[in-house]
């Protein structure tokens, strides 16, 4: 059968294969569309398995919020390098994942790739990845995902063209313009400084027990009196908690305030109690 420029461009249309792959598929399969389309999966799944256990270093974080702004989803993705990761079809598919997250109750990434994929149709999410891994030439992880929702107000923010991504979530909160504003900000302070909590009761004990015990030894090295080395470990461990402490940071965009601060401050002049940071989520590609 002649494999006219018509047939590859309609398997073309169907798979978003290669202009070749698409020939030589219809080659091996007669001129068969199906056939043909089913061989190229083949092919994909294949060089998926041949690519899995490369190292996936690079990628992008992907962000998706509820029009209410009373749920949202952050993804991240991986690849093995920075081009791949800015490609149209590996950008289209974390959107996907990210757009089918916001709609279904899946609490796994192995739960999320047995989804069937809205687009392309009649295949699975991993099927899905299967062809963007064939395309690209790259080994392709879903790293993982969180899913905030509930009653409080959920801002997102994706920094450095996707390398770095937070979920943050206030409580408290009215989806106004100016909290939703207030919350953005926020978001992208978790973006920049990196905190390893939203208060100091939310730090976990060990690394506290941890970083007591190095300020103890660092502070013993002076010589200085037990009394003046108990205010010296007392100095640094606030210190500590201003560093790592989300409420507790000076705010980026007016050093004078620390969040808490700006949180109350932005609450009284929308006549709300207070507004509280309940939870974030921060991720780094490769971190």
């Amino acid at each position: 059968m002649e494999i006219t420029a018509e047939l590859v461009k309609a398997l073309r249309s169907k798979t978003n294969a290669g202009m070749m792959d698409c020939k030589k598929a219809l080659k091996e399969t007669g001129g068969d569309l199906e056939k043909a389309t089913a061989y190229l999966r083949q092919k994909g799944l294949a060089v998926a398995h041949k690519r899995a256990d490369r190292a996936t270093s690079e990628g992008a974080v992907y962000a998706h919020l509820a029009p209410n702004h009373h749920s949202g989803v952050l993804l991240e993705v991986n690849c093995e390098s920075d081009f791949v990761a800015k490609t149209p079809a590996f950008v289209e598919f974390g959107a996907r994942l990210t757009e089918h997250l916001a709609t279904t109750a899946v609490l796994s990434v192995e739960e999320l790739l047995s989804q069937p994929s809205p687009q392309p149709p009649g295949l699975s999410m991993s099927e899905y990845l299967n062809e963007v891994i064939a395309k690209t030439g790259e080994s392709i992880r879903v790293r993982h995902f969180t899913r905030y929702g509930g009653d409080g107000l959920v801002a997102a923010y994706i920094h450095h063209g996707g390398k770095i991504g937070v979920l943050l979530e206030l409580s408290g909160a009215p989806a106004t313009p100016e909290v939703l504003a207030a919350a953005k900000d926020l978001a992208m302070q978790v973006a920049a400084t990196n905190p390893l909590a939203v208060a100091r009761d939310d730090l976990n004990p060990d690394l506290v027990a941890q970083e007591t015990a190095i300020f103890q030894a660092q502070a013993k090295e002076s010589g200085k009196p037990e009394k003046i080395i108990e205010r010296m470990v007392a100095g640094r461990l606030e210190k500590f908690y201003k560093e790592v402490c989300l409420l507790e940071q000076p705010f980026v965009k007016n050093p004078d305030l620390t969040v808490t601060q700006f949180l109350k401050e932005v609450g009284e002049q929308l006549g709300e109690k207070e507004l509280k940071v309940r939870r974030f989520t921060r991720y780094q590609v490769g971190a």
